[in-house]
């Protein structure tokens, strides 16, 4: 594996005692990025491996590409970390790993003696990333959480998105997983840097409570220094009709982004072909257009309603008003701009081809990176793993035989 890793990690080993989404999300950027990561699973596999039935329900297919993207690039070991033996493998091999990545909940990472202080004289050079749903202080730090809990719930993005009255929409897979994953590998390269500098390790942590509250940091400072409540804006009440989105006549939507109203007004009113719009005294700055937020946006949606997204776009064009499509996820990989961005990366596969997926999303100049191997099986690894280790077969044996290891 390490012969085929690209980036700015190679030679930066990782074990992951991890589930799920989060904490693999986290290690699996790593491992994009050209850490070789070794996932340390139960005897029973990553529960997450069991979506696999649920896609083989919806689309008839023995496959689980959201695991997949979480996981490429990994080695899988099986092993019962609550027994004695194995928790021994477990311990060897953090005391040759640079980063230990876990998203196990407080109480159980005491119970199992796995916790930053249980490791750090073991291996003082070590990087132990943790990434809780609840922080790892406080009364509740051992609830359950999930993202859909501790980020989508808790941190308030759901009650922000949810007009009043109306039901709560639901969270799509892995949102806050993904983002508390991409901030804790972003906290693992900084302590790796200040470790660089003066050879010592230490803990990095983060939640998907503290991500979810970081992301609604625009409304919490608000609410922090002006006392000011979130109250949830219903699209045809938006302050500034010119920052909103809208539909063509054939149901395709784009955002107009015109968040310095006044600046963009002119344009808008030329694309438009609407020019008495400018006299209208409801209308005349960003001010009078957000006191007549409704009004405006009524005419608006009438008005674009008319002719398809694609007249709208090609006029908006022609006159420089800014605008964005407004796209389903699975558009975006038809969409030319994606695929220029980087959106897309040819992750390998099992069969030796490769498959089109999600990119994590940093790239580095003078470091190239590419996802070095498969999502791998459960257990795929064990044996591999542990003679690098340098177990003789005898012991490896033998740890299979006390079910210590898959």
């Amino acid at each position: 594996l390490t012969s085929t890793l690209m980036g700015p990690l190679q030679g930066i080993k990782v074990v992951e005692l991890g589930f799920w989404v989060a904490g693999p999300a986290c290690a699996a950027i790593l491992a994009d990025w050209g850490a070789e990561v070794v996932k340390v699973e139960p005897m029973t596999g990553d529960p997450y491996r069991g979506m696999a039935q649920t896609w083989k329900t919806y689309y008839g297919r023995d496959e689980n590409p959201p695991f997949e993207l979480d996981n490429r690039g990994k080695q899988s070991i099986g092993l019962d970390y609550t027994k004695e033996e194995g928790k021994a493998v477990l311990l060897d091999l953090i005391d040759t790993a640079d980063v230990f990545v876990t998203n196990l909940r407080v109480g159980a990472l005491q119970r199992a003696g796995l916790t930053f202080e249980d490791l750090r004289d073991r291996n003082p050079r070590l990087i132990y990333a943790s990434l809780t749903g609840l922080g790892l202080e406080g009364e509740e730090a051992s609830r359950p959480a999930y993202d859909v809990g501790a980020f989508w719930a808790r941190a308030g993005v759901v009650a922000s998105l949810t007009p009043t009255g109306q039901p709560y929409p639901y969270q799509r897979g892995g949102m806050g997983d993904h983002l508390t994953g991409l901030a804790l590998s972003s906290g693992v390269s900084a302590a790796l840097f200040h470790r660089e500098r003066t050879g010592e390790g230490q803990q990095v942590s983060t939640s998907l409570l503290r991500a979810g509250t970081y992301m609604m940091g625009w409304d919490l400072n608000l609410a922090l220094r002006f006392g000011a409540a979130t109250v949830p804006t219903d699209r045809a009440a938006a302050g500034n009709p010119l920052l909103n989105g809208y539909n063509g006549s054939d149901g395709k939507g784009f955002w107009l982004l015109g968040l310095e109203g006044d600046r963009h007004w002119p344009a808008v009113l030329r694309a438009i072909e609407r020019p008495e719009l400018a006299e209208d005294p409801r209308f005349t700055d960003l001010y009078a257009r957000g006191l007549n937020c409704r009004s405006l946006i009524a005419i608006f949606d009438e008005l674009f309603r008319s002719q398809p997204r694609s007249y709208w776009t090609d006029r908006f064009d022609a006159e420089g008003v800014w605008w964005a499509p407004i796209q389903a996820v699975h558009e975006l990989p038809e969409d030319p701009q994606a695929v220029a961005a980087g959106c897309f990366v040819e992750a390998p596969m099992p069969d030796g081809t490769t498959t089109r997926m999600a990119a994590t999303p940093i790239d580095f100049s003078a470091s190239e990176w590419a996802p070095g191997s498969p999502s791998p099986e459960f257990g795929q690894h064990t044996e591999e793993v542990l003679l690098a280790l340098g177990y003789s077969w005898d012991r490896v044996s033998s740890l299979k035989e006390c079910g210590a290891i898959l």
